[in-house]
């Protein structure tokens, strides 16, 4: 009796080790850094699409025709940026990449701030550069974090961890409307980031660089080449169908949400707030992102952790646009669902990373989501051009149909990495 009493103590002693073990690694100082970047970065990428309508119309200028342009101008940004930081970061290391981007970033939105004070000719060509900067700068935030939360967790809690981030990181999103509405004008909002990022600049003298990465940081081995992804079959499959896989997420926000208010007047609905339909999106995604670590770590498997996620999202979708969505309450309750469907965003970034080797792994990371990000000016060039023939509704459903098919072949023909060693190079 008394040996099973003390092998019972032993087996709990040592449950609570592993527990205490598990969660000193899921909060470590690179996941709480990278969950705070991560949740600047968001603050600041959602948040001209907060304020797009009331800044565009105190700046004298239309917030539709200039709007796009702009957030045109944004999403090529990232797209460039993806790339550049992208490759900084397999040839310098994940952290040059952590305080570079954050700076550049930081400083373009706190001179979005000080926008009513520039000359007024040619604003919207201003306004639109310091959009293109930031894009840049945002764009390799969440890439490095993610690859250097991959690298420096064990494998089987590496979704847990990436989960962690981008589950708090999202909450930007809705602290950025929550901050625009509070601070009384939406050039505040703007400095309130920047001033954010700045801190959070001296915050990341605390974090160590990836040991994974440390292994090959001297070696020969070609490091960040960009062009390798396009001169090898299986890897450029790898790589298509990894962006593929996320298209659907910028679906539901660059459209479905940034553009509510033209889903408006055919759904009979007032007005709609695409401040707010962002807002209540990102409350979702938070959710869902924190839910589908966990989910992938119960199925152990990435790609159908992410494959239900995207069946819920179009099932929200389609109810959206085709049920009895008559209500702007009605419509933002529909973008909390969507939210929670595309809430595999960190789960998504993290199978790219875990596709490729370490001397491409941060190219790979960085670079797809916002391959994904840069695609939102052809999903809404394509949304416009149905427009000419078809309604709001249908044009936005028929650029979901090619979004959600490819996303869904290739999450389920890509390669399975769940617990996949990372120690490799390509």
């Amino acid at each position: 009796m008394k040996g099973f009493i003390f092998l019972s103590k032993f087996k709990m002693q040592m449950s609570d080790a592993s527990l205490s073990s598990k969660l000193k690694h899921i909060l470590s100082i690179p996941v709480i850094i990278s969950a705070l970047g991560y949740f600047v970065d968001i603050y600041d990428l959602l948040l001209f699409g907060i304020v797009r309508i009331p800044s565009l119309k105190a700046l004298g200028l239309d917030p539709d025709i200039a709007g796009t342009f702009i957030l045109n101008c944004q999403m090529i940004g990232l797209l460039l940026g993806g790339i550049f930081w992208g490759v900084f970061g397999d040839k310098k290391g994940r952290l040059s990449v952590l305080f570079g981007s954050i700076l550049v970033y930081s400083l373009a939105n706190i001179a979005c701030g000080f926008l009513p004070y520039f000359p007024k000719t040619n604003l919207v060509y201003q306004y639109a550069a310091l959009r293109f900067i930031a894009g840049i700068g945002l764009a390799g935030e969440l890439g490095a974090g993610i690859t250097l939360v991959s690298e420096s967790l064990p494998k089987n809690l590496r979704a847990i961890g990436t989960s962690v981030v981008a589950g708090f990181g999202l909450m930007g999103a809705v602290v950025a409307q929550l901050t625009v509405e509070l601070s009384g004008g939406w050039n505040i909002s703007y400095i309130i980031g920047g001033v954010l990022g700045i801190l959070l600049l001296f915050l990341r003298i605390s974090v160590s660089e990836s040991g994974i990465y440390k292994n090959i940081e001297d070696s020969n081995v070609s490091k960040g080449n960009f062009l390798s992804f396009f001169v090898n079959k299986d890897r450029f499959v790898r790589y298509f169908k990894c962006i593929a896989v996320g298209l659907p997420t910028w679906y539901c926000i660059g459209i479905l949400a940034v553009l509510a208010n033209q889903f408006a007047p055919e759904m009979g609905i007032e007005s709609i707030s695409p401040g707010k339909a962002i807002m209540w999106a990102y409350v979702g995604i938070s959710i869902g992102d924190l839910m589908s670590g966990f989910i992938s770590h119960a199925l152990k498997s990435r790609k159908m952790a992410i494959f239900y996620m995207m069946l819920f999202t179009l099932f929200g979708v389609l109810w959206m646009l085709f049920g009895n969505t008559n209500t702007e309450t009605k419509y933002y309750l529909f973008c909390v669902w969507l939210g929670l469907g595309t809430g595999y965003w960190a789960m998504f970034v993290t199978l790219a990373a875990e596709q490729f080797g370490t001397n491409i792994r941060n190219t790979a990371a960085t670079t797809v989501p916002n391959m994904v990000r840069g695609l939102v000016p052809v999903m809404i060039f394509a949304f416009d051009f149905f427009k000419n023939n078809f309604s709001v509704i249908m044009s936005a459903a028929l650029v979901g149909v090619f979004v959600f098919g490819v996303a869904f072949y290739s999450s389920l023909t890509i390669s399975e990495t769940h617990n996949k060693d990372l120690e490799f190079t390509e």
